[in-house]
């Protein structure tokens, strides 16, 4: 018997206006992009200010919008909402914008910090290679926009496109990560002599730096930890602020008025991704709100099964009559099976999941490319 789940009200999470930021999460390549914005386009054309956070670098969601580009600023969707707008006269309105990930990093340096030490900081080599490369830094300033637009109040709904990471989770570990790294050992070392008190304190270090910092100098270069070293004594008095933020944040998706969309495709490895993000948003105490089950297929003609489709086909081939028929049952033989898969994998899910409510979105015949095929998404979100 197939097993069913609780439905996920969409129109219902986004309506409510306790409801203040909806975070779109799951692994790379299920079409987390689309469904923001299409979650966005609703809800703005039921009556909210929304603006969507997309750090996708397909740039797929300014196309999606009309929009010839999308930067670290939020822009006014033409189009949607009120009159001045140009939209169909509701009273929402959309913004969007996409991460600029050295922009926001240069923004927290800029506002954390007094004119000179930010200046020696952005300057600094070893902080631009940090603040574009290093592992964890495009999920920590995502986090870290989200909470300046929360912070701002300029909008009553904030949408969030995760990042499009090879793990979800990546998402909830990086401002983590980002503390390990600051609060690393190596980087206390290479604090110590601007702790000390500087060129003659450092001439006063023990042995114990002496051999660190000449085995570092061998593999780093001697300039190359200068500028480690410098960019360190600069960002010391920043780093609280850091750390401070990212609870603020992470505190803010543990609160009532989030709520966690989880993206997934029916395949094996997105629906595993999608149920290790579940279960971790419950050990965080982080509120789901349910899953979404993207390009699912379906056949108009799902009396008809597989076995019965593909025994019809090998009955017109061996009397070698009406070609094109046989093409068809065959086609949509393996329409079925493949049907049939997905549902096994969602019945997986179900199973270690049983009130996880779910929403289906089927395959669509081409990709969406403006807002009718967003508006289209939408409406099929909330069926």
């Amino acid at each position: 018997m197939t097993k069913t789940a609780p439905v996920l009200d969409i129109d219902a999470i986004l309506d409510d206006e306790n409801t203040r930021i909806v975070v779109c999460c799951g692994s790379g390549g299920v079409g987390k992009t689309t469904t923001a914005a299409a979650l966005g386009l609703r809800a703005a054309e039921r009556g909210r200010s929304v603006v969507v956070l997309t750090v996708d670098p397909a740039k797929r969601l300014a196309q999606s919008m009309g929009l010839t580009e999308l930067d670290n600023v939020p822009r006014r969707v033409k189009g949607v909402g009120s009159p001045d707008g140009s939209g169909n006269g509701s009273r929402g309105e959309l913004h969007a914008m996409m991460l600029d990930m050295k922009r926001t990093f240069d923004e927290i340096i800029e506002a954390h910090a007094d004119p000179e030490r930010a200046r020696q900081i952005l300057t600094n080599p070893f902080y631009q290679s940090l603040s574009s490369s290093f592992s964890g830094t495009q999920e920590y300033m995502a986090m870290e926009k989200l909470g300046q637009l929360r912070r701002s109040g300029d909008w009553d709904l904030i949408i969030v496109d995760t990042p499009p990471s090879r793990s979800a989770l990546d998402f909830l570990d990086a401002p983590e990560r980002l503390g390990r790294f600051l609060d690393g050992r190596l980087i206390r070392v290479l604090m110590a002599p601007a702790k000390a008190g500087g060129r003659s304190a450092f001439k006063l270090l023990n042995a114990g730096f002496g051999i660190v910092a000449g085995a570092l100098t061998k593999v780093l270069g001697a300039q190359v930890l200068k500028d480690i070293q410098m960019f360190v004594s600069a960002l010391d008095a920043v780093f609280g602020g850091f750390r401070q933020r990212a609870e603020q944040t992470y505190k803010l998706l543990q609160a009532p008025g989030t709520a966690f969309v989880v993206v997934a495709t029916p395949e094996r490895d997105a629906i595993r991704e999608a149920s290790y993000f579940v279960e971790r948003l419950a050990e965080e105490r982080m509120p789901l709100a349910g899953l979404v089950i993207n390009r699912l297929h379906r056949s108009p003609a799902s009396a008809l099964s597989a076995a019965r489709s593909t025994a019809a086909a090998e009955d017109l081939e061996a009397r070698g009559e009406h070609e094109l028929a046989a093409a068809v049952l065959r086609l949509h033989a393996g329409r079925m099976q493949l049907a049939a898969r997905e549902q096994r994998e969602q019945e997986h899910f179900m199973s270690a999941h049983p009130t996880v409510p779910i929403a289906h979105v089927p395959a669509m015949a081409e990709d969406v490319h403006d807002l009718d095929g967003l508006r289209e998404i939408g409406g099929l979100l909330a069926t």
